[in-house]
């Protein structure tokens, strides 16, 4: 009698349960969409990628005519070849840009750094100066265990995800070297905010008395007095450090 109540327990409540677990781990395991492509829903939305996986088509140096040399497209990435140059990066490289200004967007990507490795995602870029980040924004890209950077600054405003030496990400969440992180940028008529791996970390806006003062006592004014009138429109960039990283899935909404 107990083996027969046992048998119809299990029948009726273990088995049900264990179908249940078969079928949700089959959805976990759901399949990812291609890299580097838009779905259907995404393009319907407006979404357009900037970048194709198998080609340099639209980037280019920034005050350059041509995507530079130490720079390659390679398994379906954008990869800024390591030179050990540091700020300097190679002589061959340096950053590039997208060949079109952008206003009001949300740009997500994704990207990988090397171990002890820098780069940037800079936007509303103007090609005024010599670089681009004496003229525009910067979300940190870092290996925040091992590049120096992550520590200088104040409150951790250069680990990654950070805009660059003036707000720390919070929380911070980024994963370690040899990984992928996933970014949104959403700017909105002066409403800047940036996503790391699914979480808000930061909020900001630009031409405001508390923009000023921020930027009024971080490095820039003294690399460009201007640097606090950020264009209203600009370029996105991707940053030469000297350091391995790649970038792929970059995809934009213009807003």
């Amino acid at each position: 009698m107990k083996t027969r109540t046992l048998i119809i327990i299990f029948s009726l409540v273990v088995l049900p349960l264990m179908q249940g677990c078969k079928s949700t781990s089959k959805v976990a395991g759901k399949k990812e969409a291609p890299l580097n492509t838009l779905t259907k829903a995404e393009k319907d939305d407006g979404w357009v990628l900037l970048f194709d996986g198998k080609t340099s088509d639209g980037w280019r140096g920034y005050k350059k005519d041509h995507f530079p040399n130490g720079w390659q497209v390679v398994d379906g990435t954008i990869n800024c070849i390591g030179s050990g140059r540091g700020e300097a990066g190679s002589k061959e490289g340096g950053d590039i840009i997208y060949d079109k200004e952008f206003q009001n967007f949300n740009l997500s990507l994704e990207w990988k750094i090397s171990e002890g490795g820098n780069s940037g995602i800079f936007y509303l870029g103007a090609e005024e100066l010599e670089t681009i980040w004496r003229t525009a924004p910067e979300m940190q890209v870092l290996d925040n265990d091992k590049h120096p950077d992550a520590k200088l600054g104040k409150d951790g405003n250069r680990m990654a995800g950070s805009l660059y030496d003036l707000i720390p990400a919070k929380p911070q969440n980024a994963k370690p070297a040899g990984e992928w992180n996933q970014i949104e940028l959403i700017v909105y008529k002066g409403t800047v905010v940036h996503k790391m791996n699914g979480e808000t970390v930061l909020e900001y806006h630009l031409w405001t008395p508390e923009w000023n003062e921020l930027v009024a006592g971080s490095k820039f004014p003294g690399l460009n007095p201007d640097w606090a009138d950020v264009p209203s429109k600009g370029y996105i960039g991707l940053q030469d450090h000297g350091d391995d990283v790649w970038y792929r899935n970059i995809k934009i909404k213009e807003l």
